[in-house]
């Protein structure tokens, strides 16, 4: 509903190996940069602005597949650890091993840096 029809004509008509989300961001840039040109964006400052705020929309609406994706395997990489890097049972009398009741403090921090570069 963002696109007429002549531009889905012509975003369709693009040949590309890869997806084509970033030719509608390209396309408002030339309408931008004609705009400033034109005058009718006041100065460089605003034009600045102007796609900054675009950039980022199409960064938060862009092809949100993939950053699920990763979501799923942080959070499972995550619980995988915490469950492949529990103690053994004391019971067992395994040579060398003994009770470890301390919090995986490594294990964490790797889910909160995993969790942060995730936000970012």
């Amino acid at each position: 509903g963002f696109l007429t029809r002549a531009e889905r004509r012509r975003l369709e008509g693009l040949r590309s190996p890869h997806n084509k989300f970033w030719v509608p961001l390209v396309w408002f840039g030339a309408l931008a940069g004609r705009a400033r040109r034109e005058g009718r964006v006041r100065d460089d400052c605003a034009l600045k602005l102007l796609l900054e705020r675009e950039v980022a929309q199409v960064a938060q609406g862009g092809d949100t597949g993939a950053l699920q994706v990763v979501t799923i395997a942080v959070y499972t990489f995550f619980l995988t650890c915490l469950l492949g890097r529990q103690f053994l049972d004391p019971a067992q009398g395994y040579a060398g091993h003994e009770l470890d009741l301390g919090v995986p403090v490594f294990t964490l921090l790797q889910l909160f840096f995993y969790l942060g570069w995730l936000k970012v």
